[in-house]
């Protein structure tokens, strides 16, 4: 029988000890990093929608507005709101009712702004309420006034305000062929008024269905599936205001 030799044997306890140190804990030699816990992502802040002005100045319906003179022909108005809860800056919007002229005055960071508007004029006006981080909006009521011009001593009516049918509406044509109009009209001097009312297929501005009338209301004729177009003049005797035109459909 073959004899090992002592140095062959060392030699092999030698290389027995090598390989057990080099092993990892793991008993796979391989070194393992840990993974590192994701940093939470904190919630979106979510910022309250602002809300709606309340007017204060110039009062609503209020006759004769002088503000302050800037000419024969322009007087300085002051508009003032109390603050909106979560509001930040505010839009001031004002319309002249009688040539549909609008003025906007944004971002006011306050809650008052004086604006120079012609006078003899009727006009109207609300606040838009805005806050910073958020593109929701309030709107306040529209207010009206009439803004005082030298030596008139009879104002136009405000505008009458359609009601129905609404602009962009659908109106269903009765058994008998008719529909039914409704606005609302209004004089700052209380004057009793009567109205005119037009309503066409083309724009609104051509011969009227009907004259002098003292109610609010009006029955016409109308076809089904048709487009029509409709506005209101109200006339104090002496002087007198149109409406917007509004569009309507009625159904087939």
């Amino acid at each position: 029988m073959r004899r090992i030799s002592h140095y062959s044997t060392y030699t092999f306890l030698v290389l027995a000890l090598m390989l057990s140190c080099s092993s990892g804990g793991d008993g796979d030699g391989i070194s393992v990093t840990p993974t590192p816990t994701p940093t939470p992502t904190p919630p979106p802040v979510t910022v309250p929608a602002p809300s709606s002005a309340a007017l204060s100045l110039p009062e609503n319906n209020k006759v004769c507005e002088t503000g302050t003179d800037v000419s024969d022909t322009l007087s300085t108005v002051l508009f003032q709101w109390a603050a909106a809860t979560n509001a930040t800056v505010y839009d001031l919007r004002i319309t002249n009712t009688d040539t549909q002229g609008i003025s906007v005055v944004n971002n006011i960071d306050g809650t008052e702004r004086s604006v120079t508007l012609e006078k003899g004029m009727p006009y109207s006006w609300q606040v838009i309420s805005k806050a910073t981080g958020t593109n929701e909006t309030a709107q306040s009521p529209t207010w009206k006034f009439y803004l005082a011009g030298d030596g008139v001593e009879n104002y136009a009516p405000f505008p009458t305000e359609l009601v129905s049918p609404a602009s962009g509406a659908t109106v269903s044509v009765s058994e008998d062929g008719k529909i039914s109009l409704s606005w609302s009209g209004e004089d700052p001097d209380g004057d009793a008024l009567t109205y005119t009312v037009y309503m066409d297929q083309v724009d609104g501005l051509q011969e009227p269905v009907a004259s002098s009338i003292t109610e609010t209301s009006l029955e016409v004729s109308a076809e089904k599936d048709t487009v029509y177009y409709w506005r209101v003049k109200s006339s104090d005797g002496e002087n007198s205001a149109f409406s917007q035109i509004y569009a309507f459909r009625t159904d087939s």
